[in-house]
Parts: C-alpha cells; sequence; structure tokens
C-alpha cells in the first residue's frame, strides 16, 4: 500500500511544481494571514487545488490536510478512508515571492495517525526527496544519508523564524546562545528542505519553534528514515513547540543546549 501511496504523492508534487514554475507570473497577488509578513499569494491556493484533485483521483475517500485551507477554512476535509494526506503547496512562500530558488512542494500520507510516506519536491534544483516508513530515503532515487558529524562545536545547523515580532525576538535571543556553540547557522526559509538537507548530509542538525503539521510531516520521515533523530524536549515528540533533528550524536547535546535556552518557550 504505502509503495502505491509513494507513487501518488510524486505525480501530484510533480505537477503542482511544474505548474508552480511554468505559470508563475510577473506580479503575484499577495495577502496576508497570522500577520504582515506570512504570505499567501494565488499561486499556494492554485497548486493546493491542482494536488487536492490529483490526491482526489487516486483516492476519493482519502482525506486531506492542506496549508491554504483545502474546503473549509479550517484547513481540513473529511474523509472516510483510513488515509490522510498532509499537503504543503509551497513551503518557502516568500522565498518563491522572491524569486528566490528555495521552496518546496511536501506532501506526505498518513494511515492510522502514522506518518507512512513523505514526499517533498525542490523544482529549482530538480530534486525529489521521498521516504517510506522502514524503506530508508532517498534523493532522485538514490538512498542517501545523514552526515558523520559527531560534535556539536562542528556542526552546521539550520533554524527559522515564525512571523510574530515578539516570537523573533524571542528565537533571536536563543540564536546568539547556539551561534557561538557551533561551526555555524543557516536559515534557508523552507523547514522542509532544511529537514531534507539534513537527510543528505548538507546540514547536521535543525531546530525551530512554531511549525505546522504540514511543514514537516514529510521531511520529518525523509530526515529520519535517513539516520536523523527527531524529537521535541524532554522525550516529547517534535512539533510546533519546538522541532529538533539531527545526526545521531549531535542530537543530545543540541537537546541540552536548546533546554538550557528555553528555546520551546516565547
Amino acid at each position: 500500500m504505502t509503495e502505491g501511496l509513494l507513487d501518488v504523492a510524486v505525480a501530484a508534487a510533480q505537477a503542482a511544481g511544474e505548474f508552480l514554475v511554468a505559470s508563475r507570473p510577473a506580479s503575484l497577488r499577495v495577502a496576508t494571514k497570522s500577520t504582515p509578513t506570512d504570505v499567501v499569494t494565488q499561486m499556494d491556493t492554485a497548486a493546493e487545488r491542482l494536488i487536492g484533485e490529483r490526491l482526489r483521483q487516486a483516492g476519493p475517500n482519502d482525506a486531506i490536510l492542506g496549508e491554504e485551507g483545502q474546503d473549509d477554512g479550517a484547513a481540513a476535509s473529511s474523509g472516510r478512508s483510513k488515509v490522510r494526506w498532509i499537503v504543503d503547496p509551497i513551503d518557502g512562500t516568500v522565498n518563491y515571492l522572491y524569486a528566490l530558488p528555495q521552496w518546496a512542494v511536501s506532501i506526505a500520507a498518513e494511515v492510522d495517525g502514522v506518518i507512512e510516506v513523505g514526499a517533498v519536491l525542490d523544482p529549482s534544483k530538480g530534486e525529489l526527496f521521498t521516504a517510506v516508513r522502514g524503506g530508508g530515503a532517498r534523493l532522485n532515487g538514490e538512498p542517501i544519508a545523514v552526515s558523520g558529524c559527531d560534535e556539536l562545536s562542528l556542526a552546521l545547523i539550520g533554524t527559522g523564524f515564525g512571523y510574530d515580532a515578539g516570537r523573533r525576538a524571542r528565537q533571536s535571543q536563543v540564536l546568539t546562545g547556539v551561534l557561538p556553540i557551533v561551526r555555524d547557522i543557516r536559515r534557508l526559509g523552507a523547514a522542509s528542505l532544511d529537514l531534507c538537507a539534513l537527510a543528505c548530509g548538507r546540514l547536521d542538525g535543525y531546530y525551530e519553534r512554531g511549525l505546522n503539521l504540514w511543514d514537516y510531516a514529510a521531511a520529518g520521515l525523509i530526515a529520519t528514515e535517513a539516520g536523523a533523530r527527531v524529537g521535541g524536549l524532554n522525550g516529547r515528540p517534535a512539533s510546533g513547540e519546538l522541532f529538533i533533528a539531527a545526526t545521531p550524536a549531535v542530537f543530545d547535546p543540541l537537546h541540552a543546549l536548546l533546554a538550557d535556552l528555553q528555546a520551546d518557550r516565547d
């Protein structure tokens, strides 16, 4: 079943990616969501509709959770099967808005409450990251794995910032505590691609507060299947409260540092 779900996810992501590249207008209409810096364009909603149509063709009774709302503004359409699709039509909308080549289409399939399949497409670079639970992670069909980094001081760490000004101020405080301890920090603007970068050894760790499920559902599985440790603080699961992912040897010291810095608090 899971391989079939992966095929559906990949086909839908590729269709959306082709649309987003080929049909991007010279001028995008921009609306805002939670704050003036939290933007959505007509291409986000159009791509989500396209993905939804593809997924419903494959599984008419499946549920769909999409960042831009899908059917009902609560971002969920009800389904009668055991499958729920979790969709981010453009992860990195601000990058897409500014024509920066760091955005992705992310689609995950959840079966009975467990993420079983993930596909993250980076159309700008022609890179497709995929994973099936228990089957490893791949980049363009080739197996990938996390780096061998085993020291926090030598780790390149990715992170991101929220849209609320107060949260950003707090995150900047955490960042000043992390930066002197690690090799360096990267803030690239798309959580799914940060996690995929970890999965293929381009980053050694990643943390962020304030993610939504569609930001990490697919890429979190990809990172896990590539050998990353993924979690929250103090044994809690990775979530919007705090998402931590790293190579096995870097995870514990990164976790300890973030716990000391109270990175899960605004």
